[in-house]
């Protein structure tokens, strides 16, 4: 598994945020979008009201999808764009045919708001991802320490 550290990492942490959606389905999809999430996470915040969240949307279909909103019983979740070190809130964010839409640390990111409660590391938060085109997701994102950076993974290899 040496060699594919990333496709390991992303079929682990799929199967896991995505219990309940089996390999069973991926054949009942149309040509439409074949969407999955890896690589999901929240580094453990260190305001007692905000915190960022990544994950990568995986795109196996033929067409195009957007991530339009995101939802949580944790509190008020934004999808923000960082363009030129500025981040704003942006209403989608396009998911390409064949590509991959990178929610990542200094980039693209969802932002929590008015939390409930501050997340602890250990700890789990759900998410649900909606999308122009596709049902809904939900994803469980696993609280890692605030210094926490993903390994192996292809983060800056673009859309």
């Amino acid at each position: 598994m040496r060699g594919r550290p990333a496709l390991a990492a992303v079929t682990v942490i799929g199967a896991l945020a995505l219990a309940g959606c089996g390999d069973s389905d991926s054949g009942s999809s149309s040509s439409g979008a074949e969407l999955s999430v890896g690589a999901a996470y929240i580094p453990q915040p260190v305001s007692d009201s905000m915190a960022a969240g990544f994950l990568t949307i995986t795109n196996e279909g033929d067409t195009e999808d957007e991530l339009t909103s995101v939802t949580s019983g944790a509190g008020d979740v934004t999808v923000h764009e960082t363009v030129d070190g500025t981040m704003r809130e942006v209403d989608r964010l396009p998911i390409p045919a064949h590509g991959e839409l990178v929610l990542e640390s200094g980039g693209n990111h969802l932002m929590f708001e008015k939390l409930k409660q501050q997340p602890k590391q250990g700890q789990t938060v759900s998410v649900e991802l909606h999308f122009a085109h596709s049902d809904p997701v939900t994803v469980k994102l696993p609280v890692k320490a605030a210094t926490y950076r993903p390994t192996g993974h292809s983060a800056h290899s673009g859309h």
